[in-house]
């Protein structure tokens, strides 16, 4: 089950994902990955705990692994994860308008990729895999194929009017 932004940690939890790796050092990245698998990000009480519980570890080196892999995140994540490919399929059909849509649409402040509300996060990736149905955008492990700004658009209304109901 995924925590929301606003959650607070709960290190019962963290205790169990140390205790299933016997607070082994050389289980950091997978310990992170799980911490990550139930708050979408990594917070930094969950990491200072983790440096501070496991035998040899410090919370500077948690942060240092942490920082150091593209595929942990530092910042909350939004519920709509967009990542929107930028490779070169996409960017020669066209992906670049469909991000600007996308952040003209869900209006993301200078420098954040995460919405106010907590709802979207924006992540511009240099390949999805999909460069047959380029351009796309995976909206959490959703693959949307050859997007436009108007079919972006669109998208995104559908997800922001499921949240009014």
């Amino acid at each position: 089950m995924n925590k929301t932004i606003t959650s607070e940690v709960d290190f019962k939890e963290i205790d169990a994902i140390l205790e299933s790796f016997n607070y082994n050092k050389s289980y950091l990245i997978a310990m992170l990955q799980k911490v990550q698998a139930i708050y979408k990000y990594l917070p930094e009480e969950a990491m200072t705990y983790i440096g501070e519980h496991v035998e040899e570890l410090s919370p500077a080196t948690v942060f240092g692994v942490a920082s150091f892999y593209a595929q942990f995140s530092l910042e909350p994540k939004g519920k709509y994860e967009i990542k929107v490919c930028d490779g070169t399929a996409c960017h020669v059909r066209g992906s670049s308008p469909v991000l600007e849509e996308i952040k003209r649409k869900l209006n993301f402040e200078k420098g954040k990729f995460t919405t106010n509300d907590g709802l979207f996060s924006l992540e511009i990736v240099s390949c999805l895999g999909a460069c047959g149905l380029a351009p796309a955008i995976v909206i959490n492990e959703k693959v949307y194929p050859q997007m436009t700004p108007q079919a972006v658009s669109t998208i995104i209304d559908t997800l922001m009017s499921n949240e009014r109901k």
